[in-house]
């Protein structure tokens, strides 16, 4: 393995190897087929890119995620290593191109996504490649009990055949056991080296609080914890709502979600990255590639979606092995919320085909046409067109994008393209008339030579650079431009780009998928039912219920989640905390902040009298916070 360690050295500068990093690559080396299950942060991807280096041929990668597969490709090609990436909305012609070079321009890395396996000619070309290992990652979408079932990972398994001595490495950061044994079976792994890393993370404290006030708490915590800090939300309203309110209690603060440009969310990261700004407020849009080490906290201000997407979310703190904590802040009103954020939004059968069958009336595509063509598309006008309600509509996309029926790519761009329409001799004459605007238009014509042929996309950015001018000078140009008819100016706003990857089918397409759909909708209730489990359970340590939940036991308690703390003090006698409240309320009513405020008692006391008076039913919450008695 010492090849191995010097490529690691000369291309990743690591050191050493982390556990099991090492000993994946060996049974990789040996030629076997290896399953890998390690947590988020594990560094999966050095296990796949570390043995192609030391092969001849070509490693592909099979990857869900276009974000993640662009990431790899940009990061190995900076490193003078060559790679390349099949991801949606690239013309066949060009993909021709890059699989000619991936045959004869000795490339290292082909990524690209289990939906590109079902065009036949695809797979005829890459059945020709001199492939030397196969990489699945994100390996519990092949399960139709994962999180993220995509049926198009089916698929994979036909490499078997074409490719019977080249070893398999299936790579997940979240299986349960259950998950686990489907993605062996599945993939037909042949007597699998299975390396499981365990998720127990010593140096967490993962903490559940109930509290009617969480600005309250969160200011605590965040004053009690200075370093950098996450905060999770469900919606990008909470993300703005939160920054706002933690820059008026004086903390610094930015935010990110999906909605945002590719540019605004570099900045935004930037900011943290850097620690010019103490917390990030995000959406599980943030959080890829994120590596991060000293994160002290994790907040959770919502219920998550699910444990793994909670435990994938919270590992982002303590990487550098220093205590930290993953917080995860209720009140009374949070169960409705979660039901209503994540479980009356899934769509049915019959609203799944209804939302295919407009989309492809929006695009004007007829029954049996569509394959490989692409849009740009505003969720929000097509929603109001139709009259349907966003997030329900997302999760139809999101279905369908999923099962490889159509490609969402979130773009969240101004596209603009211009073309002059009057002779280039009086594009001329206008100049020598309007000496100030003639440095930016004859960037313009240097830039795009064809500009006078046909519309032509135009990047305002590059303009303003080259000609030493600003953005907004450039478009304003261009609005001068357009009003003396000089130019033709395009400018569409979208938030994502659509491609279709079948014909247009309608009902037997969705019923070839719905069977999933149905699964994945149960599968989706089973999980927030495990969440609410988690975040209720107040007489079991917050890691052993994390630790069943991914198929491990914890012989002890971990000692310091928010439990193992409440176990371990000192506790009033419950009947003296209880009898202090039900006098207090005899008074008027409280929340119970000022309950604990009043009573002096601890606040995990107070929590734990005020849930057995309401399970009594001696007292009832109201819909203001309030405790009253009955």
């Amino acid at each position: 393995m010492s090849k191995a360690l010097e490529i690691l050295q000369k291309y990743w500068k690591h050191d050493a190897f982390r556990e099991p990093q090492e000993a994946i690559i060996a049974s990789v080396l040996e030629g076997k087929d290896t399953f890998a299950l390690m947590p988020t942060g594990g560094g999966k991807s050095i296990c796949f890119q570390v043995p192609a280096m030391l092969q001849e041929g070509i490693c592909l990668v099979i990857s869900p995620l276009i974000a993640l597969m662009r990431d790899q490709v940009q990061n190995l090609q900076n490193k003078g290593i060559k790679a390349i990436a099949l991801t949606g909305g690239i013309h066949p012609d060009e993909i021709i191109d890059l699989l000619d070079n991936c045959q004869f321009g000795n490339y290292k890395f082909l990524y690209l996504s289990p939906e590109r396996l079902q065009n036949d000619w695809i797979l005829e070309r890459i059945k020709n490649l001199p492939i030397n290992l196969i990489a699945i990652d994100e390996a519990h979408c092949v399960s139709q009990w994962g999180h993220d079932f995509r049926p198009a990972y089916l698929k994979i398994v036909q490499l078997k055949e074409f490719f019977p001595k080249v070893p398999f490495l299936a790579l997940t950061a979240s299986a349960t056991p259950r998950v686990k044994e489907d993605i062996i079976t599945q993939l037909k792994l042949d007597n699998p080296q299975i390396f499981s890393k365990s998720f127990f993370r010593d140096n967490i404290a993962y903490m559940v609080f109930e509290t009617e006030d969480k600005l309250h708490l969160l200011q605590q915590i965040l004053k009690k914890n200075p370093q950098p800090s996450i905060i999770y939300v469900t919606n990008r309203k909470s993300c703005l709502e939160t920054v706002y309110q933690l820059e008026n209690l004086g903390f610094t603060a930015t935010f990110y979600h999906g909605g945002l440009s590719n540019k605004d969310k570099e900045k935004h990261m930037k900011l943290w990255m850097e620690e010019k700004v103490q917390v990030i407020v995000a959406t599980n849009a943030f959080g890829m590639g994120i590596d991060k080490s000293n994160v002290k906290t994790i907040i959770h201000l919502h219920l998550p979606q699910n444990l793994e997407n909670y435990y994938q979310e919270s590992g982002r703190a303590g990487r550098d092995g220093e205590k930290a904590f993953a917080v995860m802040l209720n009140n009374p009103s949070d169960v409705l919320h979660a039901e209503a954020q994540f479980i009356s939004i899934l769509p049915n059968k019959a609203f799944l085909n209804l939302v295919f069958s407009k989309l492809c009336n929006y695009f004007q595509i007829a029954y049996g046409e569509g394959i490989d063509e692409q849009f740009g598309f505003n969720l929000n006008q097509f929603c109001a067109k139709y009259n349907f309600p966003i997030l329900k509509t997302y999760n139809s996309l999101q279905f369908l994008d999923r099962q490889g029926i159509i490609t969402l790519s979130q773009e969240f761009s101004e596209k603009i393209s211009i073309q002059f329409i009057i002779p280039s001799k009086e594009v001329i004459r206008y100049m020598s008339l309007n000496p100030n605007d003639e440095e930016i238009m004859l960037t313009i014509l240097r830039t795009y030579p064809g500009i006078y042929d046909l519309q032509t996309a135009f990047n305002p950015s590059l303009i303003a650079k080259k000609s030493n001018s600003t953005d907004t000078a450039v478009l304003s140009l261009l609005q001068k431009l357009k009003e003396k008819n000089i130019i033709d100016w395009i400018a569409k706003n979208n938030d994502a780009t659509i491609t279709f990857n079948e014909v247009r089918e309608d009902e037997r397409t969705i019923n070839r998928v719905s069977k999933y759909l149905e699964a994945q909708n149960k599968l989706k209730i089973e999980q927030l039912q495990a969440v609410l489990q988690y975040s209720k359970d107040s007489k079991r340590c917050k890691n052993k219920i994390l630790m069943e939940y991914f198929g491990e036991s914890l012989k002890e308690d971990c000692g310091i989640c928010s439990y193992c703390i409440t176990k371990n003090k000192k506790q009033q006698n419950p009947e003296t905390v209880t009898a202090k409240i039900i006098e207090l309320l005899k008074i008027q009513d409280f929340n119970s902040r000022d309950i604990q405020k009043l009573t002096k008692f601890p606040k995990d006391d107070v929590i734990f009298a005020l849930q057995k008076l309401l399970e009594d039913e001696t007292i009832s919450i109201k819909s203001n916070n309030l405790y009253s008695l009955h």
